[in-house]
């Protein structure tokens, strides 16, 4: 569900009113992740590594106030749910958007993340949950990357994270992944600490 809340009677009074009209808003962190164990549920479960990513991005988040927070000009809204944003090729060869729901069990997320995106490939057509908080994503796994930084458009407060292709070493297997977020929305300790959860709930995954 979607509520409107009062930014200046909530705990991000001031950010709203500092960073709400700025023309950059948005602030882009980036953590390199220790992903092994991922890995190695993906070969074990048949879970496709990105799947689980997303569930661990979902998780990882639901456990911190501001990540169900969204600013827009003039107006904070608050969240109930959290579902993430995939990007799907599509079978035009183009791309297509569609929301997946955050479930806390792993096998039900798998499966609406196959259901929805499957039809968004087939309809090339984009999908929306109106009532849950999206955090957007964006898989490139077709080379190695360093860093992403995001654009601004002014039209997506969402929170947003992307990553390349993960780093096999002898011991164990590295990502490094983005975050790109807007200060209305959060500060630098809400973001680290998502980070450091969702390191906890990659190494935890499954157990």
């Amino acid at each position: 569900m979607k509520k409107e809340i009062n930014p200046q009677e909530s705990s991000r009074a001031e950010a709203f009113s500092m960073w709400m009209s700025s023309p950059q808003p948005m602030v882009t962190l980036m953590k390199t992740f220790d992903v092994s164990r991922l890995r190695k549920e993906s070969r074990k479960t048949g879970i496709k590594f990105t799947v689980l990513l997303c569930w661990c991005i979902c998780k990882a988040a639901s456990s911190i106030e501001e990540f169900f927070l969204l600013p827009e000009p003039g107006h904070l809204y608050r969240y109930d749910k959290l579902a993430v944003n995939v990007i799907v090729l599509n079978d035009k060869g183009g791309i297509t958007l569609c929301d997946v729901p955050y479930s806390e069990d792993i096998r039900q997320f798998n499966a609406d993340y196959l259901e929805v995106t499957s039809l968004a490939a087939k309809t090339c057509k984009s999908t929306s949950l109106e009532d849950a908080m999206i955090i957007g994503t964006s898989a490139l796994p077709h080379t190695e990357l360093d860093c992403i930084v995001n654009q601004y458009s002014g039209r997506w407060n969402n929170p947003f994270l992307a990553w390349g292709k993960y780093r096999k070493g002898l011991f164990r297997t590295t990502l490094p992944i983005s975050l790109h977020f807007h200060h209305a929305q959060m500060d630098g300790m809400q973001a680290c600490r998502f980070l450091n959860n969702l390191q906890h709930e990659i190494n935890c995954v499954n157990k």
